[in-house]
């Protein structure tokens, strides 16, 4: 059975849903016809005019179908045929109101289902371009009747309250359908902002807003899969713990203000030494961690040097014209199998420590 049903309705999960939507289409035509035809049977219309409508309605929905289901249409505006197989179906039932003879009172209620497959998934301009068709096509069945077979015409109030009635449905149908419309736009708003609200959300839990620069907690995290990461793969970790040489003498000096410039001015230094695949990260305060995977210590010591450097060659310049010559003091050490991200931390700590009893502006490896 599950076989079977792949092989009409595709595993393709986009074209299955337009494919089952059609074949509801093309059961409740089904039913149609064989209303038609019991018309027929009971003597209340001629047969060869329901005939050929039923072969042509049947064909219309078939052949939706088939194209819907050779992928032709898959790159299409509409392509689930959903405008053309309600326009073709609107025409059906008009020609099927200028056929039906005494039963064409059956019509209208037929008419409101058929309007009822473009409530959810038409736009505005497609539903009301569905709404001039109807009007039309149903105008000119009631006109061929009333005019062009009088001996078959119902009496003219009873025709005008047919009209009435195809009406009222092919209007409050369209109303309908376009508060739907209008509802499905202001959920797709609604998504965007929630989509933009959580993104937002996250930036302000993983990102420090000083400096742009991951907070504590991404990289709490960011440490932890870095290590286990390690493990499983043999490649060097480096850890860098950097710390900005005298930045309570920057705030008490010349201000937090002028703190926080110089917080921002070393950020975008070391930023630009680090490479893509490293994590820069805030720690706190005036600390710093830099995290370098697949990286020896060869090459990690010659990119904290270019960060040292980076940092000596960046002085921040005061509104009031003063000036603050930044350096920064780095503790290094390389990651251990089967250490944890604590333990790797605490190492690079104690070289920062050694690297301020030293003398700052320099690089301490553990």
């Amino acid at each position: 059975m599950t076989r079977l049903l792949n092989a009409l309705l595709t595993t393709d999960p986009r074209l299955r849903r337009s494919l089952i939507t059609t074949g509801f289409a093309c059961l409740f035509m089904a039913f149609c016809v064989l209303a038609m035809q019991l018309v027929v049977v009971a003597g209340l219309t001629q047969p060869q005019p329901v005939h050929w409508w039923s072969i042509a309605s049947v064909g219309c929905v078939l052949l939706s179908f088939m194209l819907i289901r050779s992928g032709l249409t898959r790159h299409w505006r509409d392509p689930a045929f959903t405008t053309v197989q309600i326009g073709c179906a609107l025409v059906s039932n008009a020609v099927a109101y200028a056929i039906a003879g005494e039963a064409r009172g059956i019509e209208p209620p037929v008419l409101a289902v058929v309007m009822m497959f473009g409530v959810f998934g038409l736009t505005a301009g497609q539903i009301k371009k569905l709404l001039a068709l109807g009007l039309v096509a149903f105008a000119i069945a009631g006109a061929v009747v009333q005019w062009g077979r009088p001996d078959d015409a119902p009496p003219p109030a009873l025709a005008a309250l047919y009209m009435l009635m195809v009406a009222l449905v092919l209007v409050f149908s369209t109303m309908l359908a376009l508060r739907m419309e209008a509802l499905r736009t202001q959920l797709k708003t609604q998504r965007r902002e929630l989509a933009q609200a959580v993104e937002q959300v996250r930036a302000l839990a993983t990102r420090d807003e000083l400096t742009g620069l991951p907070n504590r907690r991404y990289l709490a995290e960011a440490m932890r899969l870095r290590c286990l990461n390690a493990q499983r793969t043999g490649h060097p970790l480096l850890l860098a713990q950097l710390d900005l040489d005298w930045f309570k003498v920057i705030n008490d000096t010349y201000g937090h203000a002028a703190g926080d410039t110089a917080l921002q001015a070393f950020a975008q230094a070391v930023t630009a030494q680090v490479r893509g695949p490293d994590i820069l990260a805030r720690w706190g305060g005036e600390e710093f961690i830099l995290l370098m995977s697949e990286t020896g210590v060869a090459e990690g010591d010659l990119v904290l040097e270019r960060v040292r450097s980076a940092v000596a060659n960046t002085p921040v310049v005061l509104p009031e014209g003063g000036r603050i010559d930044l350096t920064v003091s780095m503790g290094a050490t390389q990651w251990r199998p089967g250490e944890t991200a604590e333990a790797l931390l605490q190492r690079a700590d104690a070289a920062l420590y050694e690297a301020k009893r030293q003398g700052r502006n320099r690089v301490v490896w553990a």
